[in-house]
C-alpha cells in the first residue's frame, strides 16, 4: 500500500535529508582537499607554470563551497524521493561520481599525476553527464542544481589538461614537497 504525503512531510523529509547530506559532502570535499594540500600552498604546485585560465586561487574556495552546498541539496531531494522510479540508480551514480571528485585532489595534488587526474575528471565528467537525467527523472529541479557542478568539471578539465600541456615534466614528479618556510 502506498501513502501520499502531505506538502509540509515532503518538506521536513527533505530537510532532514539536506541536513545529512549538505555537510557530508561539503566536508568529505574539504577533507578530500585537504588530505592532498590542494592549491596554492602545495609547494609542487606553486612551482608549476599557471595557464592563462587559471582564477585568482581565493575562487576555488569559495566555488566548490557553493558546489558542494548544491551537490548535498540535490542530493537531499533525490534522497528524499521514497519511492520514486530510478531514485536507487540517481544515488548509485551520484556516489560514483562523488568517490571520484574526492578521488581528483589527491591524485592531482598530492601524487602530482596530472595525466591519471585528467582521467579521473574525464570519467566524472561521464558520470555526471549520466547522472544528470537520472536526477531530472526524480526531481527535475534537483538535476538543475547540478549544472554549475558540470560546468565547473568541465572548466577544470580543461585547467587540468593545460596544467599538464605547460607543465609535463612535473607529470608524476617525484618529491617530498617539503618546504622551508622562514618568517622575517
Amino acid at each position: 500500500m502506498r501513502y501520499l504525503a502531505s506538502p509540509a512531510q515532503l518538506r521536513a523529509s527533505l530537510l532532514r535529508w539536506s541536513l545529512f547530506t549538505v555537510p557530508l559532502v561539503l566536508g568529505l570535499g574539504f577533507l578530500s582537499s585537504r588530505i592532498a594540500d590542494a592549491g596554492p600552498s602545495n609547494p609542487w604546485f606553486a612551482a608549476l607554470a599557471k595557464p592563462s585560465l587559471y582564477p585568482p586561487p581565493a575562487a576555488f574556495g569559495i566555488v566548490w563551497s557553493v558546489l558542494y552546498v548544491l551537490m548535498g541539496v540535490a542530493l537531499a531531494m533525490v534522497a528524499s524521493a521514497s519511492g520514486a522510479r530510478g531514485r536507487g540508480l540517481a544515488l548509485a551514480v551520484f556516489g560514483l561520481q562523488f568517490l571520484l571528485n574526492l578521488t581528483w585532489s589527491p591524485v592531482f595534488f598530492g601524487l602530482h599525476q596530472m595525466t591519471w587526474a585528467l582521467a579521473v575528471i574525464g570519467a566524472m565528467i561521464v558520470l555526471t553527464g549520466v547522472m544528470l537525467p537520472l536526477f531530472s527523472k526524480v526531481r527535475p529541479i534537483a538535476a538543475a542544481l547540478l549544472l554549475p557542478y558540470f560546468a565547473w568539471i568541465c572548466f577544470a578539465a580543461l585547467l587540468n589538461y593545460q596544467f599538464l600541456s605547460l607543465n609535463p615534466e612535473a607529470d608524476g614528479a617525484r618529491g617530498s614537497g617539503a618546504a622551508v618556510r622562514v618568517q622575517l
